[in-house]
């Protein structure tokens, strides 16, 4: 399934930067013209308002005795100067008493003031006045404001874009420099580290991260060389004895029983190969995360004296018992854990002393969690060898006697079954008694079907 690029994360910062600064800029611009507009708007009123009151006092102060001549000077002697305003005065019968026009500098550019004044006595009645301001240079101051401002918001926003791109890139550099350190990782430089010396504090928990996956992935790495060198060594050795045994039949001519024996040791070695091969598969599922397939299982014990009574002839050989101790149940994937109580069983047997008793132990600890464990008498196994008993193909010095039937997968196999139910593997030695077991987690989702594994020992 193909994912969407996302880009650039410098590019994306810088348009986010570009739209952030035009948003602001944008909304400095607007409030810029609002308040300019609404303080235009509130000066022509004030200002029509002042004229209106000095209209009203020249024709109320006009005297008695004054005629129609005087008033107009008086009128136009005020209007000196206010090429802005106009004024009409009319009388009630629509005839015009006054008239000063002036021109609006474009349509709908005007501030109309409509009121009555008393009539001087060169005209009886009240006269219906009628007092324009003409706004057409605030309209066009308005216009350049708004074109200076929106020029100024765009101008602003692409000089904030250019310097934040330059700023981005700058800030940008250490992850540069993390790109580079990565690029120069390889499968044989696992051991490098990547440098968080000078880095953001943003950074620094990425790099902690990164470095302790190049831990692991060192170390993973190092156990996969060895386990394939470890594989290759455990095929190559049947399957050398496999086609020796094969050549030194075939030069001679041999009868049916010595074909039967060669034929019959060829099975073994390909039996033991065929175990090997088996359980690195199982390894590997367990790897890629594989789960239990669980069932209810009443008695863990039960369980144990199966695998026990599989295991008698051994036992007898031996000269050792097994003892069950302890009871629990459960859901578990049955097939798995009879597998890893063989071989851990198993290899209790190998290496117990002769007469001595192996212990099952079955304890239910708290939150529904079991532990299973298996002791025997014998010889302590040295602390340095502890922890790496569940590594693949790790045997002990003492256990290279009996390499010819133990590969070294049993515990491996005992681990991952115990991953696989949650749990963990352990292990401990002193005093002669030596036990490992591992522990089952209760389950948080039961499928109904068991896995068909069948036990077996490796």
């Amino acid at each position: 399934m193909s994912r969407s690029r996302v880009g650039s994360l410098g590019r994306r910062l810088s348009t986010w930067l570009a739209l952030q600064s035009l948003a602001g800029l944008s909304v400095v611009c607007v409030a810029v013209y609002a308040v300019t507009h609404v303080n235009l708007e509130a000066r022509q009123i004030e200002a029509l308002t002042q004229k209106q009151t000095q209209v009203r006092h020249l024709l109320t102060e006009e005297p008695q005795r004054g005629d129609a001549s005087t008033l107009t000077h008086k009128l136009d002697d005020f209007f000196v100067g206010h090429q802005d305003l106009a004024l009409s005065l009319a009388r009630p019968d629509g005839s015009v008493f006054y008239q000063r026009a002036v021109g609006a500098s474009s349509p709908g550019s005007a501030r109309v003031a409509r009121f009555e004044v008393a009539a001087p006595a060169t005209a009886p009645d009240k006269l219906t006045a009628v007092l324009t301001l003409d706004t057409g240079d605030d309209r066009q101051l308005l216009r350049r404001l708004a074109l200076t401002l929106l020029a100024a918001a765009l101008g602003g926003a692409a000089l904030v874009s250019a310097g934040g791109f330059v700023l981005v890139r700058l800030g940008l550099r250490p992850v540069r420099d993390l790109v580079e350190q990565t690029r120069l990782l390889a499968a044989d430089t696992l051991h490098r580290r990547l440098d968080g010396s000078g880095q953001a504090e943003e950074l620094e928990p990425l790099i902690a991260q990164f470095n302790e996956l190049l831990g692991r992935l060192s170390q993973a790495y190092e156990q996969l060389e060895g386990f394939n060198a470890d594989v290759a060594h455990e095929l190559c050795t049947p399957l050398a004895t496999l086609i020796s045994s094969t050549e030194l039949a075939l030069r001679r001519a041999r009868g049916a029983e010595e074909l039967r024996e060669v034929l019959g040791s060829n099975l073994e070695e390909l039996q033991r190969v065929a175990g090997i091969v088996q359980d690195m598969l199982f390894l590997s599922q367990a790897d890629r995360g594989s789960s239990a397939r669980r069932v209810a299982t009443a008695s863990l014990a039960g369980v144990a004296r199966q695998v026990a009574d599989y295991h008698d002839a051994a036992l007898d050989d031996a000269g050792v018992r097994v003892e069950v101790i302890g009871d629990t149940g459960g859901e578990f994937d049955l097939p798995l854990l009879q597998r890893a109580l063989s071989n851990l069983v198993a290899n209790a047997t190998r290496y117990a002393d002769r007469g001595s008793t192996i212990r099952i132990e079955i304890d239910a600890l708290t939150g529904g969690e079991v532990r299973l464990a298996v002791a025997n008498q014998g010889a302590t196994i040295e602390p340095a060898h502890l922890p790496r008993l569940f590594d693949r193909f790790f045997r002990g010095d003492r256990a290279r006697s009996g390499a010819h039937q133990n590969h070294g997968l049993g515990l491996a196999i005992v681990a991952a079954i115990a991953r696989m139910h949650g749990g963990r593997p352990f292990t401990s030695s002193a005093n002669g008694t030596t036990s490992i077991g591992f522990t089952l987690l209760p389950a948080t989702g039961v499928s109904a079907a068991p896995s068909a594994t069948a036990p077996s020992s490796s």
